[in-house]
């Protein structure tokens, strides 16, 4: 496949994630406050919506070992989670969430399975295809492409919203999520090479001390970004009475920060190495959450919503490039899905707690407890990239 039409490919995957995530992290808590639901369910729905990417394991153990009915190992998984993904964004126009609360909080668990399906199999693409001095490359791309996501639906999203209903959102949501069909229908997998077999023997990568450091800070850093991202939309509606329009758009410019930043990142992880790379983007996610807090003016949220995007995905593809370089290429789906489950972990964490101390403390309180949580990463990162590690970690 052309480099180029591969990194479509890869963009375009991570929109349709991006877009679901986007609605997930931002817009959710706004639908299911006008059905009446508090902060603490909202974050209760945002948490079993993760559970499915705590389990990527499996998913990625399947990916590995089974090459599905001979079609492929990432192709046809790839596919059934899209098509997951499209049906449980049409099935959540006939629930009511408020009347059929565990019913909405399934749907979103089955439809965050078939994206998490989807995106450890192309995760394990990635891998398969991606030569070293791609890598950061290849995860700023990715991340890029979800943030892009992000900004095409929150725009649309808001504005069909206000205009027709959120039925009509959702309804794009799904369009959304079936453009990389065509091109993953194209994908033609070559067969594995000897050492890209699955091996049992290379799970000993996790008794690595370093490795399961990095797992950590994986789920610190999700936690922390996407814990203040859910609140933010419900912080400026709160307090400068924003329609869902304007609700969209905020969450576009976070995802512009986002783009900005994943490239950035993508740069940085080649030039400065993986070390001094973490060591800015926790500095500058410290900083940015804590900002947000700051927010008076209207103009003044554009300007530290963007900064926090920036933040956001600095953080996230350094963390995505260091993750991909660690993994053991004869259980690449499955080790990466693994970092993947534990910084999703974080995640789901991120959003129960976010909503529970906004609930109870107020949005600018809960903006400095994040920020300053970033400080517990500083005793993770020698043990990450101390002597112990791979000369390749501290490239």
């Amino acid at each position: 496949m052309n480099k180029n039409v591969r990194f479509a490919l890869f963009a375009t995957l991570y929109m349709a994630q991006g877009a679901v995530m986007g609605y997930f992290t931002s817009l959710n808590s706004l639908y299911l406050q006008s059905y009446g639901l508090g902060l603490d369910k909202i974050g209760l729905i945002g948490s079993i919506a993760m559970i499915p990417f705590v389990l990527k394991i499996f998913f990625g153990l399947l990916s590995d070992k089974v090459n599905f009915l001979h079609f492929g190992y990432r192709k046809p998984y790839i596919l059934i989670g899209l098509s997951i993904q499209i049906l449980g964004l049409v099935a959540v126009n006939f629930i009511n969430p408020a009347q059929n609360f565990y019913l909405f909080a399934f749907n979103a668990f089955f439809l965050m399975a078939g994206m998490a399906l989807y995106d450890t199999c192309t995760d394990g693409l990635a891998l398969d295809t991606t030569a070293p001095e791609d890598e950061g490359k290849i995860q700023g791309i990715m991340v890029a492409g979800r943030a892009l996501g992000m900004i095409l639906i929150s725009g649309i999203l808001g504005m069909l919203v206000d205009k027709i209903s959120w039925s009509a959102g959702f309804i794009s949501l799904a369009v959304l999520t079936a453009i990389p069909i065509p091109m993953v229908l194209k994908t033609k997998e070559t067969e594995k090479s000897v050492e890209k077999q699955f091996n049992w023997g290379a799970f000993k990568e996790f008794k690595k001390f370093s490795i399961i450091a990095l797992g950590l800070l994986g789920a610190l850093y999700s936690l922390i970004i996407n814990g203040a991202t859910e609140i933010v939309n419900p912080f400026l509606k709160q307090k400068f009475t924003i329609s869902y329009t304007t609700a969209g758009i905020v969450t576009s410019v976070l995802g512009i920060g986002i783009v900005v930043g994943s490239l950035l990142g993508g740069k940085l992880v080649d030039r400065i190495g993986q070390k001094r790379s973490v060591q800015l983007s926790l500095l500058v996610t410290l900083v940015a959450v804590a900002a947000l807090s700051l927010i008076n003016t209207p103009a003044v949220a554009w300007i530290l919503v963007f900064i926090f995007g920036v933040a956001f995905g600095l953080y996230e593809t350094v963390y995505f490039a260091i993750a991909m370089r660690e993994t053991n290429i004869s259980i690449a789906a499955t080790m990466f899905s693994i970092l993947m489950a534990v910084a999703n972990l974080g995640t789901g964490i991120g959003l129960a707690l976010s909503g529970a101390l906004a609930e109870g403390l107020g949005y600018k309180p809960t903006f400095l407890i994040l920020a300053v949580l970033n400080l517990l990463a500083v005793p993770l990162l020698p043990a990450i990239f101390g002597k112990k590690v791979s000369k390749k970690a501290n490239e």
